[in-house]
């Protein structure tokens, strides 16, 4: 199989499973074996399709008498692959670009005239992709939303608390594909040790350029199957999720409980930070994932963390007034994290809608865990305000215990003196992600 073919694949199980583009890909790759290069062209389709969907359905609508919605879910899928190595890819030539899609529908499609018409769509737009029809501008919602395919809901909520230039640096910030941002081990390794290993391996690795601890990797591969790895020497962890532990100041023999840990990063990071010294309960829901925790500790070497299965919403007595610092990474949207997982833009709204009463529930019941003069951390990977400041302020009015802390971070954050952060894709180059430190007073 080859990389278009997978690509194929991949969007057509997504959107006939339900499931997440960058999940289903790496079952799919796994599967597939294909080499480094044909698997990465295969992660650039796929990625791309799904992030430039709604443009590429404008353009695809204007060159086709059938409407997409009355086409076969594969052919709809072919005709984007291919536009989208015409409109994105100038390595790959037009007439590849043309060849695979109808050669695949050809494969594919239960419609013996679709990889004619097919072949008949994509001629017409590659003779005219000097002149393609125009995006009318002059609304600015709709404008945004074709440009840079983001659904108009969002594009209307960010217009509104960001204005439209902040919102397309934002959109256009969300279709770009972020490098990977790993996590120095530094309780088995130094980063300048780690750099050198992963150069032998021949990875691409530079120490992240305002992060402490922080490495950049690019050209890896497969980074399970990288031997630093494989020992334990790193984690891979976004620079977001990073700066909200080192915001929470875990030191070392303290008792610290992860609310919602599941896959684990924070809890592996507030271990490193703590020097293996002290305890970590890490807690999720689902209990597959209290085996997924414990793996990632056992590959660390991070003994103090202790995976269990919990209902974060749930009160449970022996915990009260426990803990040193409580972290609530709570569930949320994912909004933040659109780089990483682009489909998660086509989420319906309506049931967004309930996502802040669980998390209202989740950080008034964790509260209760903190002991007098410790901390409770509320983090979230998204960007919207009901979710995240919202939040807080709501458990603040409720519960008089807990104030925020201003804390400090290496820059572009700097210093944060209401003792809650924002961070941007656009302005600061990691996940969008919201944390909030409070004090509960002694």
């Amino acid at each position: 199989m080859d990389a278009r073919r997978l690509a194929l694949q991949t969007l057509c199980a997504c959107e006939r499973q339900g499931g997440w583009s960058d999940g289903v890909l790496k079952k799919q790759l796994a599967q597939a074996g294909l080499d480094s290069r044909d698997a990465a062209l295969a992660t650039q389709l796929c990625f791309g399709v799904v992030q430039n969907r709604i443009l590429l359905d404008f353009y695809l609508s204007k060159f086709s008498n059938i409407p997409l919605k009355r086409m076969e879910s594969k052919v709809v899928y072919a005709l984007r692959l291919g536009l989208f190595q015409m409109l994105f890819l100038t390595r790959i030539p037009h007439s590849a670009a043309v060849n695979s899609a109808v050669e695949m529908t050809r494969e594919t499609s239960k419609n013996p005239r679709a990889a004619g018409m097919v072949n008949g769509i994509l001629r017409a737009l590659e003779r005219n992709l000097d002149q393609l029809p125009l995006i009318e501008q002059t609304d600015t919602v709709e404008y945004l939303s074709t440009l840079y395919s983001h659904p108009a809901w969002l594009v209307k909520l960010w217009l509104e608390e960001l204005g439209k230039d902040e919102t397309s640096a934002l959109l256009a910030a969300n279709n770009s594909a972020p490098a990977i941002t790993a996590q120095v081990n530094t309780c088995c390794i130094s980063a300048p040790a780690l750099l050198a290993r992963l150069s032998e391996q021949g990875v691409d690795a530079q120490l992240h350029p305002w992060l402490p601890g922080g490495l950049i990797l690019r050209d890896t591969g497969s980074v399970e199957q990288l031997d630093s790895f494989r020992k334990g020497h790193f984690y891979i962890q976004d620079a977001a999720s990073r700066l909200a532990v080192m915001a929470a100041d875990a030191r070392p023999g303290m008792q610290v409980l992860d609310a919602c840990a599941a896959p684990g990063g924070k809890s592996f990071s507030l271990a490193v930070a703590m020097e293996n010294r002290g305890e970590v309960i890490s807690c999720d829901l689902h209990p597959h994932k209290k085996k997924l925790i414990q793996a990632g500790a056992d590959r660390l070497g991070l003994s103090v963390i202790t995976p269990m299965t919990a209902d974060a919403g749930q009160f449970r007595p022996e915990w009260q007034d426990r803990f040193d610092l409580v972290v609530a990474d709570v569930p949320c949207s994912g909004l933040g994290v659109i780089r990483k997982k682009p489909d998660i833009r086509y989420k319906q709204p309506e049931p967004l809608d309930e996502l802040p009463a669980v998390q209202r529930r989740i950080i008034e019941n964790v509260a209760n865990y903190v002991k007098p003069g410790g901390v409770l951390l509320y983090s979230t990977c998204t960007l919207l305000e009901r979710e995240n400041r919202q939040v807080v302020e709501h458990l603040l009015s409720a519960d008089p215990r807990f104030v925020p802390e201003p804390f400090t971070l290496p820059e572009p954050v700097g210093r944060v003196e209401n003792g809650m952060i924002t961070l941007w894709p656009h302005r600061h180059g990691t996940d969008g992600f919201f944390f909030a430190k409070l004090r509960r007073q002694a």
